[in-house]
């Protein structure tokens, strides 16, 4: 075998070999530290970026956490609805699912006064004793749609709009953004039905910290239902918010609920005709669920379809309108007590969404007169009440049938023995 030379390792060959090798590590060398730079650089400027983003929407601004909740939500969010809800399925389903995985128990015609309800109005008052589950089936009903509710504990001291949706500290130069301002705030992102449960509203006066919330949701245009949360606008203020102002959203609801001692105020009149009721005074008994309980995905468009859908396929009957008329001509002539227009709005509304939920018109009509209409007896001589009272339930079973108006007789009875 050929031995090589020694000496070609330090030939002019040679050399050029080194060289060459040299050049071409320096190249792979300079070429890789330019892509780590450049590489750098790109992560450099797009840091700023999102820094300078943060910058401007959150040092920047007087609403730090709603500028921030415009960083992270970027546009609307559509809730699907799963196929094959009903008014119907959805009360059976929310009541299983409320016992099998929460050991909350509501009989079926609470649970139907409660989906109801959120056909008719904004503004809900869950009232009873302490224990019966008022808080509870509101936190239920937010776990089982997939968009937990809100709970805000009302303060004694509550006076104004700005309890509810926070104020300006002139100290921090921020805004002191509560919960409730957060929750309708994102509401406006997104067709999710919303909660906000005020808990013991009437541990201040309704009427005055609830006012502003109580005359927007009476108008009828929704577009023009906008919330003064700052005397004006300012730079860096969050892209829903206009003016100082935001809209109060159509997919959110207020549940209230009161407790009626020595320790709460009494609830005006024009907040409970404003509100639908339901009295939570006993709890059901524990039942057994066999099948599977899941929750489910709706949005406010689909809950309000079925409402639409439940209007035009159930009206109140003409013989259910004449009762109504037989009864609030017996309390005008007999109590001089009568109501307007709005509360007969709401049996319009209440009747059709209580029956598709699963329940009867004489159900629907003895539920919401009860809590609607007898109601306003309380404003009477007690004494007079009392002793006009048999009279009063024996003129009910002549016009809606023989003990048909079970709630309405109970609440009769009620304010006669507490007169």
């Amino acid at each position: 075998m050929r031995v090589l030379d020694v000496n070609f390792f330090t030939s002019n060959a040679a050399i050029a070999v080194y060289i060459s090798i040299f050049a071409l590590l320096i190249v792979v060398i300079a070429f890789t530290t330019l892509l780590d730079i450049k590489k750098k650089s790109n992560f450099r400027k797009q840091n700023k970026l999102e820094n300078a983003e943060k910058e401007k929407s959150g040092k920047k601004t007087r609403f730090p956490e709603l500028t921030e909740f415009d960083h992270n939500h970027k546009t609307f969010e559509e809730e699907p609805t799963d196929e094959g809800l009903t008014l119907k399925s959805l009360c059976e389903g929310f009541r299983n699912y409320a016992a099998k995985e929460l050991k909350l128990y509501y009989s079926i015609a609470d649970i139907r006064k409660f989906i109801a309800s959120f056909a008719v109005s904004k503004i809900m008052i869950l009232q009873g004793m302490s224990g019966t589950g008022k808080t509870s089936i509101a936190v239920a009903f937010g776990k089982y749609i997939n968009n937990h509710s809100a709970v805000v504990p009302v303060q004694p001291m509550w006076k104004e709009r700005s309890d509810l949706l926070g104020y300006y500290n002139e100290f921090t130069g921020k805004f002191n953004e509560t919960v409730i301002l957060e929750k309708l705030y994102e509401a406006n992102f997104s067709n999710k039905m919303f909660v906000i449960v005020l808990d013991e509203l009437n541990i201040a006066r309704v009427e005055y910290y609830f006012s502003e919330f109580l005359s927007l949701l009476e108008l009828p245009e929704t577009s023009v239902r906008q919330l003064v949360v700052a005397a004006a606008g300012a730079s860096g203020d969050p892209k829903k918010m206009s003016h100082g102002k935001i809209d109060l959203p159509t997919n959110v609801w207020f549940l209230g609920t009161a407790n009626n001692d020595d320790s709460t105020f009494a609830i005006s009149d024009k907040v409970y005709d404003r509100a639908m009721v339901m009295n939570l005074n006993n709890r059901a008994e524990p039942f057994s669920v066999n099948e599977e309980t899941k929750t489910i995905h709706i949005s406010c468009d689909y809950f309000f379809k079925m409402v639409e859908e439940a209007k035009a396929n159930i009206k109140l009957s003409d013989e259910g309108r004449k009762k109504i008329h037989d009864l609030d001509s017996y309390l005008v002539e007999k109590f001089h007590v009568t109501f307007g227009n709005r509360i007969m709005m709401q049996i319009d509304k209440y009747v059709p969404a209580f029956v598709a939920c699963g329940g009867s018109e004489i159900e629907a009509l003895d539920d919401i007169i009860s809590k609607k209409i007898l109601r306003k007896l309380e404003s009477q001589n007690p004494v007079y009440v009392r002793n006009n009272s048999e009279e009063l339930i024996a003129r009910l079973d002549e016009i809606f049938g023989q003990d048909a108006m079970e709630n309405c007789i109970d609440y009769i009875r009620k304010i006669s023995n507490n007169g």
